[in-house]
C-alpha cells in the first residue's frame, strides 16, 4: 500500500508539472498532502513536512545566497569580459558553443561539486546562449548528464560511500570503470555536437524567416570592481572546493562582502537587486516545498516501501545476471532516493543478494553507478530547482527536454561497462 502511494505521488507530481497543469510549488505541497491523507497519516503530516523542510533548510540557505552572490556579480558585469572572449573564440556557431559548454562542465565538475559547477557554467554560458538564441535548456541537460558521471570518481561520493558500506577497496570500484567513464563522457560530447548541429539548423531557419527584421546589437554591460570581484569569486570557489567552512556560511559571507563593496549605497543596492527578487523567491519556495514533499514520503515509509517493492519483483532466475539487474534498478531508484539512501542503504542489500549468485561486491557497486544521470532529474532533490531558476525556466520544461538524453547516456554507460567487463554475468 505504501509503495503504491509513493509511486502514485511521484507519478502524479511528474505528470502535473510536465503537462503544466499545476505549478511545481503547488504540486510539491498538495500531492504529498493528498496521498498522505489517503495513507492515513493526517495527524502526522505537519510534523513530516516540517522534518523535510528542516532537512532541506541548509541547502536552501546555501543555494539562495549563492544565487544572490552571482546576481551581484552579474550586475557588476564580472562575466562580461569572459563572455566577449568566449564569443570571440567560438563565434556565434552553436556547435562550438554547445560543445564548449560540455567541455567547460567536464573541467569545472572534476572536483565533484555539482552546485559550484552549475553556478559557474550557467553564469558564464547563459548570457552567451541568450545572445545567440541557443536553447538554454541544453546547459541544464549537459550539467545533468556530465556531473553525475564525474561523480563516479572517488572524490565524487558514491564510490566512497559504497566502499565503506560494502567493505571493498574504492580502487576496485573505480579503476575498472575508467574505460566506461571515458566512453560515457565521449558520448556526452557527441550528444553536445548533435544538439549544436540541431540548434545551428533551427537558428538558420529563424534567421531566414526574420531576415527583414532589424535586430539591435548586444549592449555590453558595465563592468565595475572587476579585479576585486574576480579575486573574491576565485577565493569563494577555492574555499568551497576545499571545504574550509560550511557551505551556507561561505556563500552568506561572500554575498555580504560583494554587496557591500560593490553597492555601498543601500538604496542603490536595493534598486540593483530588486529586479531579481522574484527569482530568489521562486527558488526559496521550490526548495522548501521539495523538502516538505520529501519529508512526507520519507517519514511515512513510502520511500522505503517503494525501494523494497522494486527489489521484490526481481525473479530468482535472473540471478546470474544480477549485476545488470542492479544497473537497471539504479535508474528508477536514484530518481526516488537520495544518493545516501541508495548507496548506503539499498546497495548493501543488492550486494548481499549478489552474494547468493557469486557476484563480487565491487561488481554490484560498479553497476549501481550506471543510473546516476537519472538522479539529476529527480524532483526530490534541490539542484534541479536551482538550475531551473538560474535558467529562468520551469522544472517541467527542463525534465521534458532532458529525460531522453539522460536515459540515452545511462544506456550507453551500461553497454560500455558490459563491453569493457566492468560488470558481467556469472
Amino acid at each position: 500500500m505504501l509503495a503504491v502511494l509513493g509511486f502514485g505521488a511521484i507519478g502524479l507530481f511528474t505528470v502535473l508539472v510536465m503537462t503544466k497543469r499545476m505549478s511545481p510549488v503547488a504540486a510539491l505541497v498538495l500531492v504529498p498532502l493528498v496521498f498522505g491523507l489517503i495513507g492515513g497519516f493526517g495527524a502526522d503530516l505537519g510534523d513530516m513536512m516540517i522534518s523535510g523542510i528542516v532537512e532541506t533548510a541548509p541547502t536552501a540557505v546555501m543555494l539562495v545566497f549563492a544565487l544572490l552572490y552571482f546576481l551581484v556579480m552579474f550586475e557588476c558585469g564580472l562575466f562580461e569580459p569572459f563572455v566577449r572572449r568566449i564569443i570571440a573564440t567560438v563565434g556565434d556557431d552553436p556547435v562550438r558553443i554547445v560543445v564548449g559548454t560540455a567541455v567547460l562542465v567536464m573541467i569545472i565538475g572534476l572536483d565533484g561539486d555539482g552546485s559550484t559547477t552549475a553556478l559557474i557554467t550557467v553564469s558564464s554560458m547563459y548570457p552567451i546562449y541568450r545572445r545567440t538564441g541557443i536553447n538554454p535548456l541544453i546547459i541544464a541537460m549537459l550539467l545533468g548528464i556530465i556531473c553525475p558521471v564525474l561523480n563516479w570518481m572517488p572524490w565524487g561520493g558514491p564510490a566512497a560511500r559504497m566502499s565503506i558500506s560494502l567493505g571493498v577497496d574504492v580502487k576496485d570500484v573505480v579503476v575498472p570503470m575508467l574505460p566506461t567513464f571515458f566512453i560515457t563522457l565521449a558520448a556526452a560530447l557527441v550528444f553536445a555536437y548533435v544538439l549544436g548541429r540541431s540548434e545551428r539548423r533551427r537558428l538558420k531557419k529563424v534567421e531566414e524567416t526574420e531576415a527583414t527584421e532589424v535586430h539591435a546589437p548586444r549592449k555590453p554591460m558595465e563592468t565595475r570592481n572587476f579585479w576585486f570581484n574576480l579575486v573574491l569569486t576565485i577565493a569563494l570557489m577555492v574555499s568551497l572546493a576545499l571545504g574550509l567552512f560550511p557551505l551556507p556560511a561561505l556563500v552568506m559571507g561572500a554575498f555580504a562582502i560583494a554587496a557591500t563593496v560593490n553597492f555601498p549605497n543601500i538604496r542603490v543596492q536595493q534598486d540593483r537587486l530588486k529586479p531579481h527578487a522574484g527569482t530568489v523567491v521562486v527558488l526559496v519556495t521550490l526548495i522548501l516545498a521539495a523538502g516538505a514533499f520529501t519529508g512526507v514520503l520519507s517519514e511515512s515509509g513510502m520511500v522505503e516501501a517503494m525501494s523494497g517493492s522494486i527489489l521484490s519483483v526481481v525473479p530468482h532466475s535472473w540471478g546470474g545476471a544480477f549485476a545488470f539487474v542492479t544497473a537497471a534498478l539504479s535508474m528508477p531508484l536514484l530518481i526516488i532516493l537520495s544518493t545516501d539512501s541508495f548507496f548506503l542503504g539499498v546497495v548493501p542489500i543488492l550486494a548481499q543478494t549478489g552474494d547468493a549468485f557469486g557476484l563480487p561486491h565491487e561488481v554490484i557497486a560498479r553497476a549501481a553507478l550506471i543510473g546516476m544521470p537519472l538522479h539529476s532529474l529527480s524532483p526530490l532533490i534541490a539542484p534541479i530547482y536551482f538550475v531551473a531558476t538560474l535558467l529562468r525556466t520551469d522544472i517541467g520544461s527542463l525534465q521534458r527536454f532532458a529525460w531522453p538524453w539522460t536515459l540515452g547516456l545511462s544506456a550507453i554507460a551500461l553497454a560500455a561497462a558490459t563491453v569493457t567487463g566492468a560488470i558481467y554475468a556469472v
